[in-house]
Order: structure tokens, then sequence, then C-alpha cells
């Protein structure tokens, strides 16, 4: 699996530190509360609203360079509308490694 980066972001920055910062705190601070609601929606098998928490992770997912990630995530996002839960443990496995990266930095 693809690891996360800052390489989208530090393009969006264009140097300016204080921009990228402010990036990365929006990131720390909004990623775990959507990652709760998601699980929260997902065990109690609301799998319309958990495509919809998808939906918004998908855009962090992207953020961080994670391209085959996003791809799977739009897959498992349209998976839930039709109750197909084939791609939970990628997805999981993916918000790990997301929430492991916003750890570090």
């Amino acid at each position: 699996m693809e690891t996360p980066s800052l390489h989208y972001i530090n393009s969006l920055a264009e140097g300016d530190e204080y921009f990228k910062k402010q990036l990365i705190n929006i990131l720390k601070e909004e990623f775990p509360k959507e990652k709760i609601i998601f699980l929260n929606n997902f065990n109690a098998k609301k799998y319309v609203l958990a495509s919809e928490n998808v939906h918004k992770l998908k855009h962090k997912i992207s953020m961080l360079g994670l391209e085959e990630a996003f791809i799977m995530a739009s897959k498992f996002e349209e998976n839930l509308k039709q109750n197909n839960v084939d791609l939970h443990k990628k997805f999981i496995n993916c918000l790990a490694k997301i929430t492991e990266f916003l750890n570090r930095i």
C-alpha cells in the first residue's frame, strides 16, 4: 500500500510554511473526528451514512497523495450504498496508515 505524504500540501503551500501548517492542522483536527463518525455509522450498519463519511474522508486521502487508496475509497463509497462491505478491511488499513502518519508529523 502507498505511503501518505505531504507532496500535494507542499505544492499548494508554495513555500508558505504558515499555510502549510494550517492545512496540516486542519487534517489533524478533522480526520480523527470524521473517522470516528464513519466507524460509528459503519458499525451501526448505517451504510448509506457511512458512504457519505467515506466521501468526506476521500478528500483527505487525496490530499495525502494516496491515489490508489482514493480509487479504492471511491469504490467502497459506491459499494456501501449497495450494502456491500467487501472493501472495509482495505479502507480501515488506509485509515490506520493516515492516523499513524498524522501522529508523526
